[in-house]
């Protein structure tokens, strides 16, 4: 303290010091650089820990008619990112919260797992990899949001999202979501048989045409295409469009298709049996049909998706002149 010419105390001016303590929590808010190198020895560690898991998963997908398209995700998700990677923060904070909330959640799938095997109880092989699958994509994702941070996740929230398709459904899903198809397939072809003048009896999933009897099997619930164009649209909905209504319109869009494509199949192998032989039933079309009858279900697809894009666009342009 010292006086000044009038005789009032002036204040020395004060100078900020620093301790050069920093706390932990204020470590983990700080700003820097994703460890790419971090998350990528995580991810070597968590493959090898789950290396037999992912094996059986890809072997599993391999043999399957239902989740052959499980091989493709990652890729999809990786393309994804790529295409994106302007819009990726080139800073990041550790988000230790979720981080370990995404942990507890993947550790606590692979836990129950083996539970079940020791208490005796081992799921199908669907449902423990459905099990072990979800496990190793929440500690994948516990690894992102450590390294990465959650600015980061949100910004890559869909590739990642999309990675929630290589779980293959559990098999009492997938069984009811067959039933399902098999009697809303029966219902759509009984339509469409009445429609084009075609003489039947119907008894339930059962039709009697003038020369053979055809049931609407299993194989006829058409569930594995139904399921990629479900995924399809979800891809091109977010790759497309940008109102949310626009983008759940179309992927709603895919429950009539799905029937109507799977309805007119039945529609197209019975005309065949009427008119060219009962022998049609082994041909070609019913046996290997089901990719020529899915590009023939994008086409509608395809259409929608153009109209809700060039209305998209039309608004666009108007709010913009509004606006100024």
């Amino acid at each position: 303290m010292r006086s000044s010419p009038n005789g009032a105390a002036a204040r020395e001016p004060t100078i900020p010091v620093q301790t050069g303590n920093i706390s932990r929590s204020a470590l983990l808010k700080q700003r820097q650089k994703p460890s790419v190198v971090g998350l990528a020895c995580f991810a070597i560690v968590l493959a090898a820990v789950f290396g037999p898991s992912l094996l059986t998963l890809i072997n599993y997908a391999a043999a399957s008619n239902l989740y052959s398209y499980i091989l493709l995700i990652p890729f999809v998700s990786a393309y994804l990112l790529y295409i994106r990677r302007d819009q990726l923060p080139k800073k990041c904070s550790i988000d230790l919260p979720l981080a370990i909330v995404s942990l507890a959640i993947g550790l606590g799938s692979l836990t129950f797992t083996y539970w079940l095997d020791f208490a005796g109880r081992a799921p199908a092989i669907g449902d423990r990899l459905t099990l072990l699958t979800t496990s190793f994509l929440c500690c994948l994702a516990a690894g992102g949001f450590f390294f990465f941070g959650r600015d980061w996740m949100r910004a890559a929230a869909f590739p990642l999202a999309y990675l929630i398709f290589m779980v293959p459904m559990p098999d009492a899903m997938a069984d009811a979501l067959e039933s399902a198809s098999k009697y809303a397939s029966a219902e759509v072809a009984n339509v469409l048989f009445h429609l084009s003048g075609t003489p039947i009896l119907r008894a339930g999933r059962v039709f009697q045409l003038p020369n053979i009897t055809i049931e609407v099997a299993q194989e006829c619930s058409g569930i594995r295409s139904s399921w990629v164009l479900f995924m399809t649209s979800i891809l091109a909905a977010n790759l497309f469009l940008k109102t949310s209504w626009r983008r759940i319109v179309l992927v709603a869009f895919v429950i009539p298709l799905a029937m109507l494509r799977n309805g007119f199949r039945i529609l197209v192998i019975g005309l065949l049996c009427v008119n060219l032989g009962p022998q049609m039933i082994h041909s070609v079309i019913h046996r290997r049909g089901g990719p020529v009858f899915f590009v023939l279900s994008l086409i509608p697809l395809l259409l929608l998706l153009w109209w809700l894009r060039k209305g998209e666009i039309r608004v666009r342009p108007a709010e913009s002149r509004s606006a100024s």
